[in-house]
């Protein structure tokens, strides 16, 4: 079963930042590996969304419920797809000049085949994923040039407590 945790500091508002990742409908944009998503359902509390994901030869759509905390916590429930389960959090905690963003990740496949594709290369796409959201923060919101990382880790000694 991949998991993955990441923390984040970000100079942006947690209002901001979770409205960014609020944004489904925006992710084929930025986000690496989403082909495309689609929102059946919105309220200011949750969102139904379907997302088609592909990486290699494989390409599969799932759908999720994302129960909508604004702004400190935004929590991703699995439906129905490739997935056996899928729990997915973002939490934002203000701090001077900006937001810790904590996010977390656990799934399994349905396939073992799948499950042994992505373990391949799981912890390297969630990297990946973060620092996609960070550059679209500062596309978005600015702060000057975008580098390619605009992130500074948070110690794990900071994030403690959650």
């Amino acid at each position: 079963m991949p998991t993955h945790r990441e923390s984040r500091r970000l100079a942006y508002s947690p209002e901001q930042l979770f409205d960014l990742v609020a944004d489904v409908g925006s992710y084929p944009k930025f986000l690496p590996w989403v082909a495309a998503t689609r929102i059946r359902e919105r309220s200011d509390a949750q969102l139904i969304a379907d997302m088609s994901v592909g990486f290699g030869p494989f390409r599969e759509t799932f759908r999720s419920k994302v129960t909508l905390d604004r702004p400190r916590h935004l929590h991703v429930d699995y439906l129905s797809g490739p997935l056996k389960y899928l729990n997915n959090d973002w939490r934002f905690r203000a701090v001077d000049g900006g937001t810790i963003i904590d996010f977390a990740v656990a799934f399994e496949f349905k396939q073992k085949i799948l499950e042994a594709a992505a373990g391949a290369f799981f912890n390297e796409a969630f990297r990946r994923m973060v620092a996609a959201f960070e550059r679209r923060a500062c596309q978005v919101y600015g702060q000057g040039n975008c580098p390619p990382s605009v992130a500074v880790p948070v110690p794990e000694a900071a994030s403690a407590g959650r």
